[in-house]
């Protein structure tokens, strides 16, 4: 379950002349990423507007964007509102698709940007931590589920924005909703494999002691070290496919 400041930082004033475009994105990571679950009520068109600092037209119309993309939908009467519905998730094969999309390139250069930026968090997270979100940090990932890849993969990247709502940033928490969005499902393509899955637990085990012993060094190379594995198996998985479609042509 993601937290507050998570939630928070999604409905975060927009930076110049918002438009509805952004809202709308800024809304379907939420919901992708989970931070709005399945059920959960919308604010209303009027209080979309006030918290993005938008006109309420803007939040109308990305409102009903993401309406039409099928993520929420809005029911009259007394109990009405905007409510987000359930998203089955997207098929590995989709995400294989975009994977050949890409180049090895490419790859590379989002895993050393969404490195970058999750290591900063985890340090500056280090850094500023009290005891009580060092423990809440800990306790998060004690209960989290890495049992199913689908579980991993919604809680491997939760795991990243609980650091970022640690690291005290509003800004940093939007970016890594909105990097994960662009980038997470490929990266935790890898949690299909049980010994990732338990790699990966084991990492984030490492980066929350770092930060609850406020060891900033230890917890960006923690980080670095989990962001550099999951992209040398994405990397690898990239070839795979590259060989496999060459064989069959």
């Amino acid at each position: 379950m993601p937290s507050r400041g998570a939630r928070a930082a999604v409905f975060a004033q927009l930076t110049g002349a918002g438009r509805s475009e952004q809202v709308a994105q800024r809304l379907t990571d939420a919901i992708l990423l989970g931070v709005l679950a399945p059920g959960d009520r919308l604010p209303s068109e009027a209080e979309l507007a006030k918290r993005f600092g938008v006109a309420l037209v803007t939040a109308r119309d990305a409102l009903g964007a993401v309406r039409e993309a099928g993520l929420v939908e809005t029911r009259r009467g007394r109990e009405g509102g905007s409510f987000v519905l359930a998203t089955e998730q997207t098929p590995e094969r989709l995400l294989q698709a975009r994977l050949r999309g890409l180049s090895q390139v490419e790859i590379a250069d989002l895993a050393v940007y969404f490195g970058t930026l999750a290591a900063g968090c985890a340090e500056r997270a280090a850094e500023l931590a009290s005891t009580d979100e060092a423990e809440r940090l800990t306790a998060w990932l004690h209960d989290a589920d890495f049992s199913s890849a689908s579980d991993s993969g919604r809680n491997a990247g939760g795991f990243y924005l609980e650091i970022a709502v640690v690291s005290q940033s509003p800004r940093l928490v939007r970016e890594q909703i909105r990097l994960q969005a662009e980038f997470g499902p490929m990266l935790w393509l890898c949690l299909t494999d049980p010994v990732m899955r338990a790699r990966v637990y084991a990492q984030n085990q490492r980066t929350a002691e770092a930060i609850a012993a406020h060891d900033a060094a230890a917890a960006r190379a923690s980080v670095r070290a989990q962001i550099s594995d999951l992209s040398a198996w994405l990397l690898a998985a990239k070839e795979r496919l590259e060989q496999g479609a060459a064989a069959d042509g």
